[in-house]
């Protein structure tokens, strides 16, 4: 399909997706068109969809699609998501009589969106397969997709279909079928893994569509392999993104590993690590605090989440504490601050202000602020408190750029804090 083609038959308002296009497929109502549910939210265990008035799913898991129903063509319906008899989405898609659509719901609890997919594109010949990809998870931005053999290097690879921006899709992409490894990159970088499937099959004469969704943490993301008119596979993420944060005083020396990955080489604190792809669920944490290994619990790590390792506290018995990171972009012209304690010797909260608002309050020691949300401006004034002590950090003409996450991290001791603000995205 080419993109004069496909712009006919996708129309994006938002993410919003109303399509009006398709050709035969034929239907058991005639002139009625057929739609049914596709749950690509792990938030919602069951949704269901009513068109007009007519309740024409339930009950549909994660990952599942319903039967498809008859609704009305034309425009002259709403299309409702519901769980549990609340509306979570509305839309009012174009019907196309005597054909096939898929309504996908994605997101996560409190900001679910809905698309709908058209279901006729025509076959490819035998021994082929046709793919489109449909980036539904903006948060993480530009992708690339690549499709390979399972011990293909990515740094030798092209990508198979690349720079697919948020709320848009690909053209269908002609493929030789049989199986692949699915890995989806950041547009231009094939470090920055975002998704990592070891084998995905597409089938001879199948027309395919690849759902990309967004995770909690923001970065990752989950994908459904979804079969024009058949059976579509959830192929969630299976790691997380973790980092760590060696804030100890007095210059101590810092290591950690989790689940077997390196996340900090042996290094003097203060030191912020970069995060790295970790496998999900329940990994190993090992600390070593100047040459002595820690006692730390398991944590706990969800798929598509991110984490902060924060060591902190005194470095003859320091204190090991995972925070969850929300990497999710803001909205166009926001953006978003947290404050994160990390400093020993201080029995106090810190407070943090943007422009002399405050933004974070009475943060403790080994903890992190929740997130505030803030206009995007070309100067501002960012200053953390400390009660007794004032002003420990400030950054002056900052420029808070649109859709930025901002991390103030305060480290070291009550008399000699180190301090840094981190742009995250």
């Amino acid at each position: 399909m080419g993109l004069k083609r496909l712009a006919a038959c996708f129309m994006i308002s938002g993410l919003s997706l109303l399509a009006a296009c398709g050709g035969g497929g034929g239907s058991s109502d005639s002139g009625k068109a057929q739609i049914r549910l596709v749950n690509a939210s792990s938030a919602y265990t069951s949704l269901d969809l009513k068109v007009g008035d007519n309740t024409v799913a339930s009950g549909v898991a994660y990952g599942a699609a319903s039967g498809y129903a008859a609704a009305d063509a034309g425009s002259s319906q709403t299309a409702l998501v519901l769980n549990n008899g609340s509306t979570i989405t509305s839309l009012y898609p174009t019907l196309t009589k005597d054909s096939h659509y898929s309504l996908i719901s994605y997101g996560w609890a409190g900001n679910m969106k809905s698309t709908i997919l058209a279901e006729e594109e025509a076959a490819p010949a035998d021994n082929y397969s046709k793919l489109l990809v449909l980036n539904l998870a903006p948060d993480a931005g530009k992708l690339d997709v690549y499709l390979t053999q399972n011990i293909d290097d990515l740094a030798n690879a092209t990508p198979t279909i690349s720079g697919i921006d948020g709320g848009s899709s690909s053209t269908y992409n002609t493929l030789a079928s049989g199986s692949y490894r699915l890995r989806i990159t950041g547009n231009g970088k094939n470090s920055d893994l975002r998704l990592d499937i070891p084998a995905v099959s597409l089938t001879s004469k199948q027309v395919a569509t690849l759902v990309l969704t967004p995770t909690q943490g923001g970065v990752l993301v989950n994908s459904i392999l979804l079969v024009q008119q058949g059976t579509p596979t959830a192929y969630g993420a299976t790691q997380a993104r973790a980092r760590v944060v060696a804030a100890l005083p007095d210059a101590a020396t810092v290591s950690a590993t989790l689940g077997g990955k390196a996340l900090l080489a042996s290094s003097q604190a203060p030191q912020i690590a970069d995060y790295q792809i970790v496998g999900a669920g329940n990994p190993a944490l090992n600390v070593t605090v100047n040459g002595v290994a820690q006692a730390v619990s398991t944590p706990a790590l969800g798929a598509g989440n991110d984490y902060t390792v924060l060591v902190w506290g005194e470095p003859g018995s320091p204190q090991i504490t995972v925070l969850s990171d929300d990497n999710r972009l803001p909205a166009s012209g926001t953006a978003k601050f947290r404050l994160i304690n990390g400093v020993a010797r201080l029995n106090a909260g810190l407070t943090m202000t943007l422009d002399y608002s405050a933004i974070a309050s009475n943060v403790m020691p080994g903890n992190v602020s929740s997130t505030s949300t803030v206009n995007a401006s070309s100067s501002s004034l960012l200053t953390v408190n400390a009660p007794g002590l004032g002003t420990v950090y400030s950054v002056s003409a900052l420029p808070v750029v649109g859709t930025g996450i901002y991390t103030a991290i305060i480290m070291g001791s009550a008399t000699k804090m180190e301090s840094t603000l981190r742009r995250e995205r």
